[in-house]
């Protein structure tokens, strides 16, 4: 029986695709190594034939090992169009691939090209602005085993984006992308990173006139937070991982050894009171520790007023989990459904905000698809809807450059 599209997305994360040699991807986005590497795969957008949202992005592996042998092949071309096929059942999905847009080959006034500055990832703009997270310079290495921030940055992307680099690479993604969202990273540095990057914020929202997203190491100091949403922040993320603590240190040693899980969530319900309902996140991986963690995560995540950002496991090359086995469709499925139905219970305005889908994990309002079609679905469909009608004139003035 065919996939759903979330369920095909889902099985894309773990299994990959093929992409043989005769097919074509001329025009299409290339696959970019850029920030920690979760988006090393091919941007593709699944239509879902129903009426719970019209498209879902993937950024789909097809480098890493895993990927070799997916069931999963490309077919078809930028003529004829494209389709996924699943050597299985052959059973075809059409799909399409999003155009690299015409900003990418651009440089900025420091002649940097755009592309080394951010990237799309779905339909968001991503920016790595701070310098390497400093995890990876230490002797020994503390770097979180799953990322490649280390290898990327200044490699794929650019070291180092000044304010103007940033504030043209977003105005390009605005006015030819209809972007409405910039994601601004980095790793660990010390008590530094959230004031390092204010500037790039006042800028944005001065001068663009985007809504704002920051995702950096927690700091202890909570004003700092407080002064970010006085310039205009819309949303933190914070990147908790992994909730069982033995495997929290052995796969995230800087942050085990700096943090502490605590400081994570003690950070999340402090923003989570500074922003509207469902504003800040709390990102955790699926498919390495035991799966009953991971729904603990998202429990708790949900009962702060945050919503969880559930990456599924991706073993990236160069990583030093590489050679790690990918989780089962079936336990990520699970996972899924669960974070759909947390985010239900605690009346989280899932999918809100305008334009914003994000290719690189499962979104919240993704897994709707896969949802128990009970009243309390509807009735909080209904609520999702209502919201979305409401929040127009609220993201439109918080859109509003100066």
């Amino acid at each position: 029986m065919p996939l759903n599209a979330c369920e095909l997305e889902i099985d894309l994360f773990c299994r990959g695709m093929r992409l043989p040699d005769d097919v074509s991807l001329a025009g299409a986005r290339s696959v970019s190594r850029t920030r920690a590497g979760l988006g090393s795969g091919l941007e593709i957008a699944v239509p879902s034939r129903s009426m719970l949202k019209r498209e879902i992005w993937v950024n789909v592996p097809v480098v890493e090992r895993f990927a070799r042998s997916s069931p999963y092949r490309l077919a078809g071309g930028p003529q004829e169009g494209y389709a996924i096929v699943d050597d299985r059942d052959t059973t075809r999905y059409p799909v399409r691939l999003p155009a690299a847009p015409a900003w990418y080959s651009r440089q900025t006034s420091r002649d940097v090209p755009m592309h080394r500055i951010g990237v799309l990832q779905g339909t968001y703009l991503a920016i790595y602005v701070n310098p390497v997270c400093a995890f990876w310079n230490a002797d020994p290495r503390l770097n979180c085993k799953f990322c490649t921030t280390g290898q990327n940055v200044g490699a794929a992307e650019a070291a180092t984006k000044t304010i103007s680099d940033v504030v043209e690479t977003c105005w390009a993604a605005k006015q030819e992308s209809d972007v409405t969202f910039v994601h601004l990273n980095g790793g660990f540095q010390g008590t530094h990173g959230l004031e390092f990057i204010k500037p790039y914020v006042k800028a944005i929202k001065e001068s663009v006139g985007l809504l704002v997203g920051v995702q950096l190491a927690p700091e202890r100091d909570f004003t700092k937070y407080d002064e970010l949403v006085a310039l205009g922040v819309d949303h933190f993320s914070f990147c908790l991982e992994l909730l069982d603590p033995d495997w929290f240190a052995r796969v995230c040693p800087g942050k085990a050894r700096v943090h502490g899980q605590s400081l994570y969530f003690d950070a999340m319900a402090h923003c989570a009171r500074l922003l509207p309902h469902g504003a800040v996140a709390g990102e955790i991986i699926a498919g390495i520790e035991p799966m009953a963690r991971t729904l603990e995560a998202i429990d708790r995540i949900v009962a702060l007023g945050a919503f969880p950002t559930v990456c599924v496991f991706r073993p990236t090359v160069g990583a030093d989990m590489e050679s790690w086995p990918t989780p089962s469709y079936e336990e990520i499925r699970t996972v899924m459904r669960h974070m759909y139905d947390a985010c239900r219970r605690h009346w989280l305005p899932i999918g809100v905000a305008p334009n914003i889908e994000v290719s690189l994990v499962v979104n919240p309002d993704d897994a709707a698809l896969l949802a128990k079609r009970t009243a309390g679905f509807y009735v909080y469909e209904a609520y999702r809807r209502l919201a979305r009608i409401a929040a127009r004139p609220i993201f439109g003035r918080r859109m509003r450059a100066g």
